[in-house]
């Protein structure tokens, strides 16, 4: 008779050990779910939308630079751009498109 009491006091444990280590994975898997929406989603898109932005580059439009500088594009090519700043005509320096953040394009 003890054996019988001790054989399902046994199977009492296993069945909590294992609702317990369902529910600890379902908790990894809320978790996983929860930062991919708070953190990586949102990178993704702003990654696209600044890829959208550099992808729209084309000469007469107005940049402005990750350090803060604005500027027009005189030539675009496929991974730098020249972009002349202020008035003077003698200062146009090449760049990476990676370092535009803001492109307001001319009006047709």
């Amino acid at each position: 008779m003890n054996l019988l009491m001790a054989a399902a006091e046994s199977g009492a444990q296993e069945g909590a050990a294992a609702a317990g280590t369902l529910s600890m994975v379902l908790m990894i898997v809320v978790w996983g779910v929860v930062i991919y929406f708070l953190i990586f989603r949102p990178q993704k898109k702003e990654q696209k939308r600044k890829q959208a932005t550099i992808n729209s580059l084309e000469v007469g439009a107005s940049v402005l630079t990750t350090s803060g500088f604005y500027g027009v594009v005189i030539d675009v090519t496929d991974e730098d751009v020249i972009v002349e700043f202020g008035n003077n005509k003698n200062c146009r320096i090449p760049m990476k498109k990676a370092a535009i953040e803001q492109v307001e394009l001319p009006e047709k």
